[in-house]
C-alpha cells in the first residue's frame, strides 16, 4: 500500500484503469475481426505523428492522435478496396510513419529527453492531463459501442450478410479503424509504441478462450487488461523495471499460461469422450 503515497503512482494506477476499457472493448473486435496486423501498422505509424508534433511544436499526444485517425482513415480505404493485397500497403505506411517520425526529430533542433517514452512508454510519468484525455476517449469509445454494438456484432462475423441488410459497411470499417487509433494513442502513454499490439489483443485473446459472447469478452478483456496492467506496475515497483515490459510480460505469461491450459483441457475431454465411446 506504500505505493499509494506516491501521486505518480496513484496517476498510474488511474491509467492503467482508464486504459484497460478501452483495451477490452476494442481489442476484442480487433480479435474478432482478425485486424492485427492492420492496429500494428496503425501503431507505428503513430511515431510519424509524434516527430511531426515535435517539429511543429505541438503536443506529442496531440500530433499522435491526429496522424493515427489519418493513417486509420488511409489504411481503411486500402484495405476496402483491395483486401488481398492491403497487407503490403500497411507494411509502407508502418515504415513510412517510423521514417518520418525519425527524419522530423532529428530535424527538431534540442534534446528530446522524452521520445523514448513513447516508444517504449513511460506510465509513472503520466500526468493529470493525460488522465482527463484517457477518460474523455474511453467515454467516446464507450458512447460509440454503445449506439453500434449490433451493427459491430453483425460486420465482425459476417460483413457480407451485414451489407445485404442496408448497413453502412464501409462507415463501420472506417469507423472501426478510428476507435483502434484512439486506442492506440493511449496505450502508448503506456507500453510504448513497439509494444502496444500485445496489451491491445492478448487479454482479448485469452477472454476468447472462455466465452464466444463478443459482450462478454469484451468485459473479461477490461478486466483482465487491469489485472494485467496493476501487476506489472506492481512488479516493475517492486524489482526496479521497466513498467511497460514488466507488464507486457506479465500478460505473456498469462496467455502462454491460459493457452497450456485450454488445450490441455481440450485433450482431457477428448480422451474422456474417446474413453466413453469404447
Amino acid at each position: 500500500m506504500e505505493i499509494l503515497h506516491y501521486e505518480f503512482m496513484r496517476n498510474a494506477i488511474w491509467a492503467g484503469v482508464l486504459v484497460s476499457i478501452a483495451c477490452g472493448i476494442m481489442g476484442a473486435l480487433v480479435v474478432v475481426n482478425r485486424i492485427v496486423f492492420i492496429s500494428g501498422g496503425i501503431a507505428h505509424a503513430a511515431y510519424g505523428g509524434i516527430g511531426l508534433a515535435i517539429f511543429i511544436g505541438i503536443p506529442p499526444i496531440l500530433g499522435a492522435t491526429l496522424f493515427s485517425v489519418v493513417i486509420a482513415i488511409l489504411m481503411g480505404w486500402f484495405t476496402f478496396q483491395n483486401r488481398e493485397g492491403s497487407d503490403t500497403v500497411i507494411g509502407v505506411m508502418w515504415a513510412l510513419g517510423m521514417a518520418l517520425g525519425v527524419i522530423l526529430v532529428d530535424l527538431t533542433p534540442g534534446y528530446h529527453r522524452d521520445l523514448m517514452s513513447y516508444l517504449f512508454g513511460s506510465i509513472l510519468t503520466v500526468p493529470p492531463t493525460d488522465l482527463v484525455f484517457m477518460g474523455l476517449l474511453d467515454a467516446l469509445v464507450l458512447l460509440v459501442i454503445g449506439l453500434f454494438y449490433k451493427e459491430l456484432l453483425s460486420f465482425s462475423y459476417d460483413d457480407t450478410f451485414t451489407a445485404t441488410r442496408g448497413v453502412p459497411v464501409r462507415l463501420l470499417h472506417f469507423l472501426l479503424l478510428v476507435l483502434i487509433a484512439l486506442s492506440v494513442v493511449m496505450l502508448i502513454r503506456v507500453v510504448g509504441l513497439i509494444l502496444v499490439i500485445a496489451l491491445l489483443t492478448i487479454p482479448a485473446s485469452i477472454a476468447g478462450q472462455f466465452t464466444y459472447s463478443l459482450k462478454r469478452m469484451m468485459g473479461l478483456g477490461c478486466v483482465l487488461g487491469a489485472v494485467f496492467i496493476l501487476s506489472g506496475l506492481w512488479l516493475s515497483y517492486e524489482f526496479n523495471l521497466t513498467s511497460g515490459a514488466t507488464i507486457v510480460m506479465v500478460a505473456c505469461t498469462a496467455y502462454v499460461l491460459s493457452a497450456g491450459g485450454h488445450s490441455l483441457r481440450a485433450r482431457m475431454l477428448k480422451h474422456r469422450q474417446h474413453g466413453t465411446a469404447e
